[in-house]
This record gives structure tokens, C-alpha cells and sequence, in this order.
């Protein structure tokens, strides 16, 4: 299954870099990227090539960092594409907390990533995803 880094950063001027930084420093890949803010603090959502070496070096540097297991996919550049795929989602109960883009390989697909809080869910739709016919994005896929 795919892995999300979730960052909690101050909401100050310079976290975002010293992040991307520290992850540049030894040579890991953002795939995607997310940055969810509040009043306080940040959360700075990523896909890289080597989850648990950009943990390690994230906790070295003393942010706070958890893995999420997501479930990400490809669908077409074409009209619909993602609504076929949500509709399987709803027609199973399955509640997406929140999405964004994955970057991709081939221009003619869009990369999106989900997260869904229950991780019974979670492996539920990967399963219904890939049952629908649906292209999952594995870790292999950004490595």
C-alpha cells in the first residue's frame, strides 16, 4: 500500500523550505505534496520515493512526522474519469477524508491520492478500486 508522510510545521515563514531541504539533502523524490493549514500549525502532506529514509531524516531535524497509509490511482484525461471512480467509492459506503495530485509519469493520466481515516476502509477500497478495473499506484510506481 501507498504511504503519506504527514508533517506538522509551525505556520512560520521557512518551514516549507527547510523540509523540502532536508528531503533534497539526501536525494529523496516528493511525488505529491499537500499543505493544509490553520491558525497555529501546518500540515505538510508528501509522497516520496523512500518513505521511511524521509522519516528518518525528518525526525533528525526535528519535525514531527507519522505515516498514513492512502490509496492512490490513475484515471484518463478525459471527461468523467473521476467521477467513475468516486461513484464506485460512494456505491460502497467508502468516505474520502481528503484528496489531492499525485505526479505522474505519462501525461495522459492524472496521479490522485485519497486518504480514509478508517484504515478497514482503507484496504476495502483498494480492493473495490481494483475490482471496478481502476489503475492503483503502488509504491514501486514512485520509488
Amino acid at each position: 500500500m501507498l504511504q503519506q508522510i504527514s508533517v506538522f510545521v509551525e505556520n512560520k515563514a521557512g518551514r516549507l523550505c527547510a523540509i523540502v531541504e532536508a528531503l533534497n539533502e539526501v536525494r529523496i523524490n516528493i511525488r505529491a505534496m499537500n499543505i493544509a493549514d490553520t491558525v497555529d500549525y501546518g500540515i505538510v502532506r508528501l509522497v516520496v520515493n523512500d518513505t521511511e529514509k524521509a522519516v528518518a531524516t525528518l525526525k533528525e531535524k526535528s519535525f514531527t512526522a507519522k505515516v498514513f497509509d492512502v490509496i492512490a490511482f490513475t484515471i484518463p484525461d478525459k471527461f468523467g474519469a473521476l467521477h467513475e471512480v468516486i461513484k464506485v467509492l460512494c456505491e460502497n459506503n467508502i468516505n474520502i477524508e481528503y484528496s489531492y495530485s499525485l505526479m505522474g509519469k505519462n501525461q495522459s493520466e492524472a496521479g490522485i491520492v485519497i486518504y480514509i481515516k478508517d484504515s478497514e476502509k482503507t484496504a476495502e477500497a483498494g480492493r473495490v478500486l481494483k475490482e471496478a478495473g481502476v489503475n492503483l499506484i503502488t509504491p514501486e510506481d514512485v520509488a
